[in-house]
């Protein structure tokens, strides 16, 4: 059924949301002060229209740089000006916080987009008429949009979309069209780094082809579910001083500019430390910098990521890195383990640290510097320590992923 609605607001997802109905509906691709015709959307969501066209549309509206946008559900916003988009994804900051009872300043974003994603998972299937396809999800969809280009990439990802349907090939013609094959390709100093997973094993004769089509793309390195297929050169990243072999399909910002702003937040925060933990390190984009002043302890679950930062903690002019796997989420460290350091650095995944954070909020450490990739599940957890007794300070929104609804934060707490 076809309906004209008025749009009052974008909500936190990117949608348009419609108040004029007995319930909020929301409309994506649609801006605040709209008036759009909408049907119903494919699916369980009786809440959600289908944007049919624009009959008044905003001032603030542009035209999106990409073919795809719409389609592709890689990108939830291209269609809004500069200047409204940014005030709204630091409103998402200021909101959700405020809803918690959170009462502290929110500083103006900080665009950390750069030179676009460094690191990009690209879907790959044949359809049921035999035709592949290789790209992203399209949006609210397991479908697979076909791409060729992506103009959100840092020109270092150039080849990933020409390699990512030279590997698709020969893989997806022997797995069944409703299961689609992963293809995580990272820009690292010496060419692509890709990790394959979803095809199951491989027989001798389809590793020696795909072999053939990494040293064709000059991959740096080609990995099955993290098993080596072939490495011409070892995928490194340079972080600080110190140069990051990285392990097949590790975790990283999305881009450069996220990592180094992020980086420097929390060096700006943490100050003169002199003793500091690194919770959630990862590869060690934060220690592997901090140790250039301080002496640091890292830990993580990611016993690959844990061997990449020890590794690397090696180089030249750092002081000592602690590195040691652990998992935090069933064995946080506790406030005797926590006694010896003066900062705590804590970067979660996106479900947070509850249980990290009690400990924190139990113990004296004077200073914690968290950084979150999700405004709610930082909001719980900040309440934790605040209740333990820490003040929060002002809250930095970092937007690394332009054109979408995510937002990243740094916040400092002190005793």
């Amino acid at each position: 059924m076809v309906e004209r609605v008025k749009i009052d607001h974008v909500g936190h997802r990117g949608d348009g949301v419609c108040l004029d109905a007995s319930e909020a509906i929301y409309v994506p691709y649609a801006l605040g002060g709209e008036t759009v015709e909408v049907d119903h959307a494919a699916g369980n969501h009786p809440d959600r229209r289908k944007l049919l066209a624009v009959d008044v549309a905003s001032l603030e509206r542009i035209e999106p740089f990409c073919p795809h946008f719409g389609v592709c559900g890689g990108c939830a916003i291209q269609h809004w000006a500069a200047g409204p988009y940014q005030a709204w994804k630091r409103n998402i900051v200021v909101e959700t916080l405020a809803q918690a009872g959170l009462d502290c300043e929110v500083a103006p974003l900080v665009d950390a987009h750069g030179a676009g994603r460094r690191r990009i998972t690209l879907h790959g299937r044949f359809s049921t008429h035999d035709i592949l396809k290789v790209g992203f999800s399209a949006a609210s969809s397991h479908d697979v949009i076909p791409i060729h280009r992506c103009p959100i990439l840092d020109p270092a990802l150039e080849g990933a979309l020409d390699a990512a349907w030279a590997l698709s090939e020969p893989l997806t013609s022997r797995m069944p069209v409703t299961k689609p094959l992963d293809i995580q390709v990272t820009a690292t100093a010496n060419g692509l780094d890709v990790d394959v997973r979803g095809s199951g094993p491989l027989p001798t004769a389809m590793v020696t082809a795909l072999s053939r089509v990494a040293e064709q793309h000059r991959l740096a390195r080609l990995t099955r579910h993290g098993e080596l297929v072939l490495q011409r050169l070892p995928p490194t990243l340079q972080m600080g001083r110190a140069e990051v072999s990285l392990p097949p399909g590790s975790f990283l910002q999305a881009t450069v500019a996220g990592e180094e702003t992020l980086a420097a937040l929390v060096a700006e925060r943490i100050g003169k430390s002199k003793e500091i933990l690194d919770l959630f390190c990862g590869v060690g984009p934060f220690a592997l910098r901090l140790a250039e002043k301080a002496r640091v302890a890292a830990y993580d679950n990611d016993a690959g990521a844990i061997a990449a930062l020890a590794k690397a903690a090696r180089a030249p002019g750092l002081k000592p890195i602690k590195a040691e796997p652990r998992d935090l989420f069933r064995r946080p460290l506790v406030p005797q383990e926590l006694r010896e350091f003066d900062a705590v650095v804590l970067d979660p995944p996106r479900h947070g640290a509850q249980a990290q954070a009690l400990k924190l909020a139990a113990s004296k450490v004077p200073v914690v510097v968290a950084v979150s990739c999700n405004v709610a599940t930082f909001a719980r957890d900040a309440r934790l320590l605040i209740d333990g007794g820490y003040r929060i300070e002002t809250v930095v929104p970092v937007d690394q992923f332009r054109h979408t609804p995510h937002v990243e934060l740094v916040a400092r707490f002190s005793r």
